[in-house]
């Protein structure tokens, strides 16, 4: 059961993920998180290095779509201007929204890699749907109310990978 909750990769920053890793790991497509993922959660625009990190990995070949559970207007109003596509009121960790951003990429599941700064939605969406997980950290300390509780939960589960040793994290 744990395992589902543990990420393939760990990463300060989405901007520490380099297209050329993810090739050298036959990865071609990315879902990546919005909230505290890319942007904090209350940043409504992409900044000047979303922008570099999104056209380096067009450059290199590698299709970005961005899955949130946030309402159409947020995820909207941030992937416009990035000219990319997304998914909104994901309802993750289902399956659901996972597999729709995958069929609409055209790529396998083992060519997809999905990142995200939280274990119960991100982390454990892409290891039910079967697909590669990076975990990020949360770009900023503070949460809308949900993601808060969910912290907490976050929290106990990192605690026991540590304590089974199928995790170390670094400080």
């Amino acid at each position: 059961m744990l395992k589902l909750f543990l990420p393939d990769q760990h990463v300060k920053s989405v901007f520490e993920i380099r297209p050329e890793h993810l090739k050298e790991k036959g990865i071609r497509g990315v879902i990546t998180d919005l909230d505290n993922t890319l942007v904090a959660w209350n940043e409504a625009h992409p900044n000047d290095k979303v922008h570099n990190w999104f056209k380096q990995m067009e450059q290199s070949g590698i299709d970005v779509m961005i899955i949130s559970n946030n309402n159409k207007d947020r995820v909207e109003l941030f992937s416009k201007p990035l000219n990319r596509p997304y998914v909104y009121k994901a309802k993750k960790p289902l399956k659901r929204a996972f597999l729709k951003a995958a069929e609409k990429m055209g790529y396998k599941q083992t060519e997809i890699v999905v990142i995200g700064d939280q274990l119960l939605t991100d982390v454990l969406g892409g290891n039910r749907s079967g697909f590669q997980t990076i975990l990020v950290v949360p770009i900023v300390s503070t949460d809308d109310k949900i993601t808060k509780f969910n912290r907490s939960i976050e929290r106990f589960i990192l605690n026991k990978l540590e304590k089974r040793g199928m995790v170390k994290w670094e400080e």
